[in-house]
């Protein structure tokens, strides 16, 4: 059977309303889930350990005496490591290895040393860079199992300085994925905790006996996690809510067709919320992909999530050229933006909003989710308009240093006083006015 994807065209009279249609996506927000989220949050803050025991007990069907058997020892992460498969282990070394390499080149280029000058008066202005002091990551577990993004979320924050990297994971039944305390070992992290949900959030935030406030949580979950986030936002500092999964191809239609179809597919299989986009000004080729869809879907383990993912939400659309595809682009502002042409930087200079950008028909999404380097941890649903991938700059904060000279509070004192007066704050007048030397 045939997937009904949407086949759009640009020079359409409603185009841009039935491409809204395609893209329109509201992140749930349930009552009763973020009631319930609220509820856990509050136990926890209120409760510690024995609440997020309570909550892993009843959830998880994970028993155990105390929260503090519920850590993972480093041994363990490391028995895990050595046991993996040879080629396995070197695949996962490899991405390390790649994720580190990116994430510190990103800290040099990023302005991660700070920076101070002087001015002619002696006055001294700057900037100091310093890391988190410690930060917890959130790992799916359950469904699937992700160790992909133990590296992508604990590597960046290690390269950025973070002293203490605490990971948390449910493990239902008690059933553990070796892959990914390996991966935990790789990328050093310093605790890991096999509670999940908004128990586990709520542990993070607000810190119990056993585990440790950190300053910021990291990582994508359920819904339950999502809205358990939203609440501690302000009490410590929160990533990002992560929507499904995106990914936009623009293809001048030189790729083999199968290509294209299977990284439509690559992210189609995520859920069924995923979206997939092929955008293309060649008529013919459009339907050489769609060829490809439907001879490749059978093959795939996941046909059933992938053909709704396409069917409800996928769309494969003419463009008049290349130049209006990438205009199309930046308006949707994708997760993941493939560029499959033969002159892929001419378009790419054209881009202004992407998570990620694939140039070149060889560049295909999938090697960013493991192995190329950049994080895989992306805005969606067009938060790439003012958003950023999630870097070693997420892991830093800034403070500015002030150092006013005797002679620069002369001039600088005046300054102050006089918009103090005019916004009516006599005492931050008075504090500048207090420095100046008296006129003779």
């Amino acid at each position: 059977m045939s997937i009904a994807i949407r086949k759009l065209d640009s020079a359409d009279a409603g185009f841009k309303q039935n491409l809204s249609a395609v893209l329109a996506f509201e992140a749930s927000e349930d009552e009763a889930i973020d009631r319930a989220a609220a509820s856990i949050l509050a136990e926890v803050k209120a409760r510690g350990d024995a609440a997020v025991l309570e909550y892993t007990q009843r959830f998880d069907r994970l028993q155990a005496a105390s929260v503090a058997a519920l850590e993972i020892p480093q041994a363990e992460l490391q028995a895990a490591l050595t046991a993996l498969p040879q080629a396995r282990r070197a695949a996962l070394q490899t991405a390390a290895d790649r994720v580190r390499a990116y994430h510190e080149r990103q800290k040099k280029e990023c302005g991660s040393d700070g920076f101070l000058y002087r001015e002619a008066d002696g006055t001294e202005l700057g900037q100091k860079v310093t890391p988190l002091d410690r930060v917890g990551i959130y790992v799916p577990g359950g469904k699937a199992a992700y160790p992909s993004s133990v590296l992508m979320n604990a590597i960046p924050a290690k390269v950025a300085g973070v002293q203490e990297v605490i990971m948390v994971v449910p493990t239902p039944d008690g059933v553990k994925n070796e892959l990914v305390l390996a991966a935990a070992a790789i990328a050093g992290v310093d605790r890991v905790f096999t509670i999940g949900g908004a128990q586990a959030v709520g542990a993070l935030a607000y810190g119990t006996d056993t585990i440790p406030q950190v300053d910021k949580i990291v990582g994508p979950g359920n819904a339950y996690v999502a809205a358990a986030k939203r609440r501690v936002f302000g009490t410590v500092g929160i990533d990002m809510i992560a929507g499904p999964s995106e990914i936009l191809v623009i293809c001048d239609g030189s790729t083999d067709p199968d290509w294209i179809a299977m990284d439509l597919f690559s992210q189609a299989e995520h859920d069924e919320l995923a979206q997939s986009i092929l955008l293309c000004p060649d008529d013919a080729y459009i339907a050489r992909v769609e060829a490809s869809i439907n001879k490749l879907l059978d093959d795939m383990p996941r046909k059933d999530v992938i053909r709704t993912s396409l069917t409800d939400r996928g769309a494969l659309v003419k463009v008049r050229d290349m130049i209006e595809a990438c205009e199309i682009a930046n308006m949707i502002a994708a997760e993941h933006l493939e560029i499959s042409a033969e002159e892929p930087q001419q378009w790419a200079d054209r881009i202004r909003h992407a998570g990620a950008m694939f140039l070149g028909r060889y560049s295909s999404e999938s090697l960013g989710d493991y192995c190329a380097g950049p994080n895989h941890v992306l805005p969606t649903s067009r938060t790439a308009r003012f958003s950023s991938p999630l870097g070693v700059y997420d892991f830093q904060k800034r403070s500015s240093i002030i150092r006013v000279s005797e002679a620069g509070a002369q001039t600088l004192g005046k300054v102050a006083a006089e918009l103090a007066y005019g916004e009516g704050l006599q005492a931050h007048a008075r504090s500048a006015e207090l420095r100046l030397k008296p006129t003779s």
